[in-house]
């Protein structure tokens, strides 16, 4: 311990004292589940940019998302605080408890504090493309209010439902993209199915990455933090037709009709591929931008995902929502559940951090580390005095020591959703509570992960110690939430 926080105090000394901020740019996929990527395993998408990222730098094997869905993970990223003590537990639309909004989710408030706050008032110059789902457009939860300079996307999660939209955000200012949009959902029960009929004119994902190339070119001689939250390969499945061609028509014998909500699409398979493969390419593009900026050498570059792959669909389909077939692709390389789960195929994510320098190159951490962890990481990295009231801890020693480090503080998720749910990390063993918010709560489950990775033997007999530790972290670790309650029972009232 001692020699990593050694490690850890030349690392930061040595960035600092040559003068040169730090850049940041932290990418963000959209429900990519664990085995996607070519360095995790994927044999069928190739993921050649993110995989020479992580031969470049580190690759974690137990990240975990700040939640099991896209809102309320983006909260505990932003904000470094778990969902115990999140403010955003769920993906609740807006207008639910502010019905002066017509689209955008539960805001954050003008209290909560974000990551990118603490870059902007450092001097840094922020940007974030992609999606956002933290609160409408003149909300307190609004991009602008809470530390950036630009956004340009989605505000709301809703509305990326569709990648030909009617408009994207440009700060305050509604940008009109397509005349015709693409809705985000229909069936087509019969007929032939056509890429070309759920196509539009403008591909929202485009624009986004060339204004965050633009960025990173305006921003060279300054330091920034931009983040990049994607919104591939999150469902509907519309890529461009020539995305799609690249893979192998024999991969689709059937069409997706939108049987599992969304929109059809004829070649299901290659067209979840291509998202996949395309926000591959994003990342290449994004990082021939730095080495043409002259930036990549001192820009700490993170690559992960909001949550696990797509959840199942109707019983009465092979097809999961919006017609990815994870079974396919092994998208979960074996882990238990999917997104909206708590259990690990729905929260245990790919990440990767490359830095030149200070992140060996090649190598494989097997630390235990989570969303929470993003806050006071970056802020040691960027040399900032962390504020009170993160939860998590800083992943920077382990990080530039280039070795496992022990954690200190707890990982939890505390989510209403899907049945209501419930799971704690405590050293190897996760345990787990399902159904909380239905008339029969599930008992506790005990998963030892060093041993079943799959989650696939409950060795709940013989654990009280265990089910007490978690019991009494969960008291005191949840606050009550009024937006998103949840009672779990022998923890709260």
């Amino acid at each position: 311990m001692k020699t990593l926080l050694v490690l850890f105090a030349i690392a930061t000394a040595s960035l600092h004292a040559a003068g040169e901020k730090l850049n940041v740019v932290f990418i963000l996929a959209d429900d990519l589940g664990w085995g996607e990527l070519g360095c995790y395993g994927q044999k069928k998408i190739p993921t050649p940019n993110i995989d020479k990222l992580a031969a470049q730098g580190m690759r974690f094997t137990q990240h975990y998302s700040g939640a099991p869905v896209c809102a309320p993970s983006r909260c505990v990223l932003m904000t470094g605080r778990h969902l115990g003590h999140a403010e955003v537990r769920g993906n609740m639309q807006a207008k639910v408890k502010f019905p002066q909004f017509k689209e955008g989710q539960i805001p954050l408030t003008e209290s909560a504090l974000t990551i990118a706050q603490v870059f902007r008032k450092a001097g840094y110059a922020t940007g974030a493309m992609g999606k956002w789902g933290l609160g409408p457009v003149g909300s307190t939860g609004d991009p602008a209010a809470k530390g950036f300079d630009l956004f340009f996307g989605y505000n709301c999660q809703a509305v990326a439902h569709s990648f030909y939209p009617a408009s994207l955000w440009r700060n305050s200012e509604q940008v009109p993209l397509n005349a015709k949009p693409i809705p985000g959902a229909k069936k087509q029960p019969d007929g032939e199915v056509k890429m070309e009929t759920y196509i539009g004119e403008v591909y929202a994902p485009k624009l986004m990455l060339d204004e965050a190339l633009k960025f990173i070119d305006a921003q060279k001689e300054n330091p920034f933090f931009l983040y990049l939250p994607f919104i591939e390969p999150h469902v509907s499945m519309h890529p461009p037709v020539s995305s799609v061609d690249r893979f192998p028509k024999e991969w689709d014998d059937v069409p997706y009709r939108g049987e599992s909500a969304y929109l059809p699409h004829p070649r299901p398979r290659a067209a979840y591929a291509a998202m996949i493969a395309d926000l591959d390419g994003y990342v290449g593009r994004v990082m021939e931008a730095l080495e043409k900026a002259g930036v990549a050498e001192h820009t700490l570059v993170v690559f992960t995902s909001d949550n696990g792959t797509t959840h199942e669909g109707p019983p009465n389909t092979k097809f999961h929502i919006g017609g990815v077939d994870p079974a396919f692709f092994n998208s979960t390389a074996g882990l238990r559940g999917f997104k909206g789960s708590v259990y690990e195929g729905g929260i245990r994510v790919p990440m990767i951090a490359r830095l030149p320098g200070k992140i060996p190159a090649g190598t494989v951490n097997n630390s235990p580390s989570y969303f929470a962890d993003w806050f006071p990481t970056l802020c040691d990295a960027a040399g900032f005095e962390k504020p009170d009231g993160l939860d998590g801890e800083s992943l920077w020693p382990a990080l530039t020591g280039g070795k496992a480090a022990p954690r200190v503080k707890p990982m939890l998720w505390v989510y209403p959703e899907y049945g209501g749910q419930v799971a704690v990390r405590l050293g190897d063993y996760k345990l787990t509570r399902q159904k909380l918010n239905t008339k029969t709560p599930g008992a506790w489950e005990v998963y030892d992960l060093a041993a079943d990775i799959g989650e696939t033997k409950n060795i709940v007999a013989g654990q009280a110690d265990l089910i007490q530790q978690a019991e009494e972290l969960l008291r005191r670790e949840v606050s009550p939430n009024a937006n998103f309650p949840l009672t779990i029972p022998g923890v709260t009232n």
